[in-house]
């Protein structure tokens, strides 16, 4: 979409125990971090590009809420018993979420199915996530449970006709082609390493991912790059995005630029090609017989001379040919976070290669916001 679009979703009834935990940091001195809530707001939008290059296809948009905090008690909750941990004095910090993710076709004018680019696709999912950090070691687990619905269940039709409407752009009128509902959960697992630190000004981290469920099954891996001032990064992820205050309560800064190129393997992405239980409904009437041409009580003499023109064709065309997966896509994501106090913008650009085979390459920007209490 070419308009950032904040998706109005109400995250209520957490039960969100006020607590303060320890964060030891390495060499400094351990300290008593006062941020243990932070509040996140997200949007990924191809219309944001520091290059002046908006688009509105391919994947659009990515709007996403998010609530994480530090427990009372440990173990907590299902995660806390059977999610990873990073060691026995890990930090563990907790969140819930819910996010609408969308993709259009490059020309959002047809009403007509466009089987050679991206397909209307839209998703909705609430996300449960546990974040351990081992401070000592400097490595992390991070678990992420996603559970939600693809399809018209998803509002995403809805959503970008109303924005589109809101701010007068072009309706998008291929909605009715999207795939049909289908259940979405997974489990999403990443594990990260420090590998190199200079001072406080530059840290380079390795990363390992894999997912898997009925939206998304595969695997990626990257290195982190990390300059700039910034708190240690395996003190975990208040620490990265709220810079809290000194002893005298004085607000203190950060700021730093990350890059992040990553690449991926994807054996399946529902978002892309359907749900397990779904198929396109957009190549289901291909092949079958087309009605028979209804019968005239007075033909003319013409008529009578041969088949008529519909009968010259009793079958509809052949299934269109329709791009599929490609199982590697190559990424490159980099911006920069700048953080006081408990408040925190980052900004990301993501490079990506196409996502289907003979598609384009695409361009996605993103703009964060955290507050933390």
């Amino acid at each position: 979409m070419k308009r950032s679009l904040l998706f109005p979703l109400f995250l209520a009834g957490l039960a969100i125990l006020p607590s303060a935990r320890t964060l030891a940091q390495s060499p400094a001195p351990a300290r008593k971090d006062s941020i243990t809530r932070i509040f996140r707001v997200y949007e990924d939008n191809d219309g944001i590009n520091i290059f002046g290059r908006s688009t509105d296809d391919a994947y659009t948009n990515g709007t996403r809420l998010d609530l994480f905090y530090i427990p009372a008690h440990r173990p907590h909750g299902l995660l806390g018993k059977l999610a990873p941990r990073a060691g026995d004095s890990s930090i563990d910090i907790y969140g819930w979420g819910i996010m609408q993710l969308m993709y259009t076709p490059l020309d959002i004018s047809q009403n007509d199915y466009q089987p050679d680019d991206y397909p209307y696709s839209g998703a909705i999912v609430a996300t449960h996530t546990r974040y351990s950090y081992n401070p000592t070691k400097k490595y992390d687990w991070q678990t992420e449970l996603v559970m939600g619905a693809l399809g018209p269940l998803s509002l995403a039709h809805q959503t970008q006709s109303l924005v589109h409407h809101l701010t007068g752009f072009l309706q998008p009128m291929g909605w009715t082609t999207q795939f049909g509902n289908a259940i979405l959960l997974n489990l999403n697992i990443t594990g990260e390493k420090q590998l190199v630190e200079a001072g406080s000004v530059l840290r380079i981290i390795g990363g390992a991912q894999v997912y898997g469920g009925t939206m998304q099954n595969g695997a990626a891996i990257y290195p982190l790059i990390l300059i700039g001032k910034m708190n240690p990064y395996f003190n975990g992820l208040f620490s990265q995005y709220a810079a809290g205050s000194d002893a005298n309560g004085r607000k203190r800064w950060q700021i730093y630029a990350f890059a992040k190129p990553q690449l991926q393997y994807y054996l399946t992405n529902a978002l892309l090609e359907g749900g397990i239980f779904t198929t396109n409904p957009n190549t289901q009437a291909a092949g079958k017989p087309l009605p028979a041409p209804q019968s005239s009580s007075s033909p003319s003499p013409q008529a009578q001379s041969g088949p008529p023109p519909q009968q010259q064709s009793a079958y509809n065309p052949m299934p269109p040919v329709i791009p599929t997966l490609n199982h590697w896509v190559g990424s490159i994501a980099y911006g920069g976070v700048l953080s006081h106090g408990g408040f925190s913008i980052a900004f990301t650009q993501n490079v990506s290669s196409a996502t289907l085979k003979g598609l384009y390459c695409h361009d996605v920007g993103n703009v964060t916001l955290y507050f933390g209490w």
